[in-house]
């Protein structure tokens, strides 16, 4: 193959959002959005409560349906598809508000998530090779998000950050092009967070590309790649974090600072 076409195919987005919009009765939690994840990098994606972030991760997972626009995996378009598929298609993400199964232990909260026996959970029970892959792939993880010791203790048993850790794990056993993150570092104290951005830097490599949500600004500035930020469901600027978070809008808009001469 021409080098060249190599080298397009290498910077080729990810995920291509355009012209995206979501309306519930009315109100526009998603205005026409336009964005671009390319391999490798972490898109940092800031506003204020009610500006669409985690609206916009929940049409591109499916459990919203878009109500205009398209959204596209590499080159497949995934605007209408159900949920579980685009998911097996490579798109992982986890949750504000904590969701594991409190129930199971660490070990399993992963393994729910491996592809080869979600697809044939049957089949699995029997074929004792494919299980210990699976169970091999949950230890890597586990292991590297320093949870390993903990696998056979039950999710519930976890601290907090630990819980947002295992939250990762699982989405990382699904094998994603893309990983999104909703507000991972949600309730966490300075040390966790620090922890947190130690743990993302570390498993950037193993995603494609990764969707960061957040509010603390100092986790986006040393994670962030790109911030695109938005406000009322529309992107109001992006780009380095540097020009993102001077801009007037969203100084004006997430930070409430009024730049230097606007009028009050």
């Amino acid at each position: 193959m021409n080098p060249s076409m190599l080298s397009s195919q290498a910077h080729e987005p990810i995920l291509t959002v355009s012209a995206l919009s979501k309306h519930f009765w009315g109100v526009k939690a998603l205005d026409g959005i336009d964005l671009e994840v390319l391999p490798g990098e972490i898109l940092g994606i800031i506003g204020p409560n009610g500006a669409g972030k985690t609206a916009l991760i929940n049409t591109i997972t499916g459990f919203y349906r878009a109500t205009s626009g398209h959204i596209k995996l590499g080159h497949e378009d995934i605007t209408h598809l159900p949920m579980h598929q685009i998911g097996r298609l490579g798109v992982g993400r986890t949750f504000q508000n904590i969701r594991l199964f409190k129930r199971m232990s660490v070990l399993e909260n992963v393994l729910v998530a491996s592809k080869a026996l979600a697809q044939h959970p049957l089949r699995s029970l029997w074929a004792g090779r494919q299980r210990k892959e699976a169970m091999e792939a949950a230890m890597h993880w586990l292991t590297l998000l320093q949870l390993a010791d903990k696998s056979n203790q039950s999710a519930a048993s976890l601290s907090y950050g630990d819980a947002r850790r295992l939250e990762i794990a699982r989405a990382l056993a699904g094998a994603p092009k893309l990983l999104l993150l909703d507000e991972p570092a949600a309730g966490m104290n300075e040390s966790e967070t620090q922890q947190l951005i130690h743990d993302v830097q570390k498993i950037r490599s193993s995603v494609g590309a990764i969707m960061l949500i957040e509010h603390d600004m100092n986790l986006i500035r040393q994670l962030s790649d790109r911030i695109l930020a938005m406000d009322y469901g529309k992107k109001i600027a992006q780009g380095d974090a540097d020009v993102v978070l001077k801009h007037p809008e969203v100084l004006r808009a997430y930070l409430g600072i009024e730049p230097e001469g606007a009028s009050v």
